[in-house]
């Protein structure tokens, strides 16, 4: 039955859990949970409602202040929309070689962006986020150490997890992390709830911060005080900075997680591509990474094993990436020869 709202922000949350049929091998069930069915597109709209909201309850943001936040696409997308739908003014900034949809989404929105150097990496968005923040008094979201961050999937993400999975058994959860928000808030509840859980964590190999094992210098209140030298350029966008986010540091502080797998890019890629072609499901380079993740976690399970991932996010905020290098945009021979072939009734 349809459900009437009041506004697009109550639609936040409550997000699908779906079934892999051809990727997964036999013996395993392996699914994935859609946060593309968030109303911005992606998980990070759960962040921002939760950004916003907090501050708003705590007097940290007032009514008409201006809201600005480092981000790579998915967290300024879904400030834009809540910003949007609750009156705030919002400047986002983004490192110029996040993809160009990004940016165009955030301005159709509402949103101001400003772009940084790709030399500069993800810190160099993020200083300049906090240099704006404080030079104009704006409302920093600092989506990277806010406690609003893990409490927002704490409370919905997990629990609707544990709701899905209420009298059946869940194996393994899998995650990769930005803010590391998703894989704090849930694993609270699994340790909690499902001790039994196995949570695996994965990161891109040529990024592997959590792998190397260097402590990431921090300031007084908490920010990452410079980038972390484990880290390369990887394409798997809104996945692994180049610095370890506070709230990611309360998971591997407790270890929140029980194994950790690296992944490609072009294993990312390949994944996210064969869930479109062979279970139509459009997902970016990051949820590819994460089901990448999780197939291998699949192929070491024993039988029976129930496996849950995460889809943080859409296909379509990729369209000028590498996901979609492959895909023409203009008719290839095979559909040139169909077009020119005699109506049989049917395509063969």
């Amino acid at each position: 039955m349809a459900r009437i709202y009041d506004s697009i922000t109550d639609t936040i949350g409550d997000t699908p859990i779906i079934r892999l049929n051809k990727l997964a091998p036999d013996h395993v069930a392996l699914y994935v949970k859609a946060e593309f069915f968030n109303p911005a597109a992606s998980v990070k709209d759960r962040l921002a409602i939760s950004i916003i909201e907090e501050a708003e309850r705590s007097g940290a943001l007032k009514p008409g202040q201006t809201v600005v936040e480092a981000s790579s696409g998915n967290t300024g997308i879904g400030l834009a929309m809540v910003c949007a739908a609750k009156g705030y003014p919002l400047v986002v900034v983004m490192v110029e070689s996040f993809s160009v949809e990004r940016r165009r989404l955030m301005r159709m929105l509402g949103a101001k962006v400003v772009l940084t150097p790709k030399a500069l990496k993800a810190m160099g968005m993020y200083n300049k986020a906090v240099e704006l923040a404080a030079e104009n008094g704006w409302f920093l979201a600092r989506q990277f150490e806010t406690q609003a961050n893990a409490k927002i999937h704490e409370e919905t993400t997990g629990p609707e997890i544990l709701s899905a999975f209420e009298g059946k058994d869940l194996t393994h959860f899998v995650s990769g992390f930005g803010t590391g928000g998703t894989l704090t808030g849930v694993a609270r509840v699994l340790r909690r709830e499902r001790p039994d859980t196995k949570i695996v964590l994965t990161e891109p190999a040529n990024a592997a911060l959590v792998a190397s094992g260097i402590a990431q210098p921090r300031n007084a209140d908490g920010s990452p005080e410079s980038g972390h030298s484990a880290w390369e350029p990887h394409p798997m966008q809104g996945w692994t900075p180049d610095f370890i986010p506070a709230v990611l540091q309360e998971a591997l502080d407790n270890q929140y997680y029980d194994q950790l797998l690296p992944v490609t890019g072009p294993e990312a890629i390949a994944t996210s591509q064969a869930l479109a072609a062979k279970e139509g499901i459009l997902t970016g380079i990051s949820g590819g990474g994460t089901v990448a993740a999780a197939l291998k976690v699949a192929q070491e399970a024993a039988p029976g094993s129930v496996i849950l991932t995460m889809l943080p996010d859409t296909g379509e905020r990729y369209l000028s990436t590498p996901l979609f290098e492959s895909i023409e945009a203009e008719m290839t021979e095979e559909e040139k020869a169909i077009s020119l072939s005699t109506p049989s009734g049917q395509m063969g």
